[in-house]
Parts: structure tokens; sequence; C-alpha cells
């Protein structure tokens, strides 16, 4: 252990965790934990299936909802349906908003499904991995937060659906909250994440992919991280014995191996992270 990971005299200030050896045997396991987990639960080596149910997105919702000391929501048939129908619209006019080109707004589904409501709400996302995901990446954004905490909300619906948008295959999450009416005609109400979806998307930036990337990390992604930051911090440890490094390796590259290395292990965190970027709200 004190080989692999300290560098001392022994191991000439080199730990065999950051020597080439060492890092081979570091990326065959961070790829064997990712191609295991992904084949154990989406049934594909490159984990490029999503793995979200309405079941899942109603446990998650309400597993949020408790957090706040608030009732559970109700999954309702004509809401599922109108969440379908909304993703089919945008997948068939090749758009991403809660307004259609044509001016459609949300409340036209919940009106074509049959649903009277009192109060309607409306969260998007697109190409999440897992249900938990979806709802963490919501509850980070304080628009679509508020609809996952309703209290007006009643019941809920949900749609997920595969296709082709913009040229890309695309999972698209539509989640629609709303309180059925106790008059026969539907109530125009307003909601807080009427727009969110067309402003997140014309105001992302790096630094938004990286945090949704970060709510989209499997647990083994995360396990790939953590291993790669231990690599990193025992090949920094190297850098600061660089001045105690044998002579003939001291006059070359090998001087700096330790703080190459590090850096290295930093970048492949972020690159992990940006494989998980895809994921929008």
């Amino acid at each position: 252990m004190k080989l692999a990971f300290i560098p001392h005299h022994a191991n000439q200030y080199r730990p065999h965790l950051i020597r080439r050896y060492g890092i081979a045997t570091l990326l065959v396991i961070i790829i064997g934990v990712q191609v295991g987990y992904n084949y154990s639960t989406t049934g594909t080596v490159l984990g490029d299936k999503a793995t979200i149910s309405t079941d899942t997105l109603l446990n998650e919702t309400n597993a949020e909802r408790a957090k706040n000391h608030l009732p559970p929501l109700a999954l309702d048939g004509k809401l599922s349906q109108a969440a379908f129908l909304k993703a089919k619209d945008m997948l068939a006019h090749q758009y991403w908003a809660h307004t259609a080109p044509n001016g459609a707004t949300p409340w036209q589904w919940f009106s074509e499904a049959g649903y009277n409501y009192s109060y309607a709400g409306e969260n998007l996302a697109k190409n999440f991995r897992s249900a938990d995901a979806v709802t963490a990446a919501w509850i980070a954004s304080p628009e679509h937060e508020a609809n996952i905490v309703g209290e007006h909300y009643t019941q809920a619906g949900f749609a997920v659906v595969d296709g082709t948008l913009n040229g890309k295959e695309t999972t698209l999450v539509v989640a629609l909250y709303g309180a059925p009416a106790d008059a026969t005609l539907p109530v125009a109400a307003t909601s807080s994440g009427t727009n969110n979806a067309a402003v997140r998307k014309s105001s992302e930036s790096i630094t938004t992919r990286f945090g949704l990337a970060l709510y989209a990390l499997t647990p083994a992604a995360i396990a790939a991280i953590i291993i790669a930051l231990a690599a990193g911090a025992v090949a920094f440890a190297a850098h600061v014995y660089r001045r105690k490094l044998p002579k003939v390796l001291r006059q070359s590259w090998y001087r700096h191996h330790g703080i190459i290395k590090a850096s290295g292990m930093a970048s492949l965190c972020f690159i992990i992270v940006f494989l998980y970027s895809g994921g929008q709200i």
C-alpha cells in the first residue's frame, strides 16, 4: 500500500498507482465499472437508453413534496395523455419550448385531453437518463421547483417519449401538474414554469451544462470521479517530493510528472461530467 500510494525512497518518490501500469489499471477499472453499471441498469454497454418511467417520476415528485410537508400528487390519466400530446407535438414540429412555433401554449393540451383545471403547470426535460436526475435538475431551478411543490396542485401526469429532435436522438420528459376545476369550463391559470425552458436554453452556458451534468451523474460515474480524484491527490503528493527524485529523473520530464498526471486526472473528471451534460430543462 505504501509503495502504491505514498511517495518515498523505496518507490523513488513515484507511487506505483501513478506509474504507467498503475494509470492503465485505473482506466480499466473505471471503464469496467461504467460498462457494468450501464449494462445492469439499461441493458446496453454505452448506457444510452433512458430508464425513466411515469411511476418513478411520480415517486420522485412526491418524495420532494413530502420534504416540504405537502400531500402527494395523484397520477391522472388525462394529464398523462396531455403530456404525451405535448411531447409528440414537439417532435412533430421540431421545437423545444413551452410555447409551440404556432403559438400553442401548454394549456391547449390540457383542453385536448379533456382536463378542466383551476391551476395548471408544466415542466420539461430532455436527454436525462434517470428519473432522479430529472427531478434533481428541476429542484435546482426555482421555476421548475415551484411546480413540483405547488401547494395548489393535487394531480400530475407524465410522458416519456423517445424520438429525433433537430437531428439528434432525444428522450423528452413532459410533466403536467393540475388541480381540477369545479366549473365545467377550464379556467385560465398562470404557472411559474410557463417560459422557463426557453429561457434556460437561450442562456445556457458551460457552467449551466456542468451544473446539470452533476445532477445526471450515475453512481458508477461518481465512483469513477472519486477514483480519479484519489489518483490525482497521489500524483500531487508526488509533485511535492519532486526534488527528491533520483538525479537522472530530475533532469527529465519526470521532474514534473506529478503535476502532469494530477492535471490529467482532473481533466478525466471533467470529461466524465461532460459526458452526462446532455440533459436540459
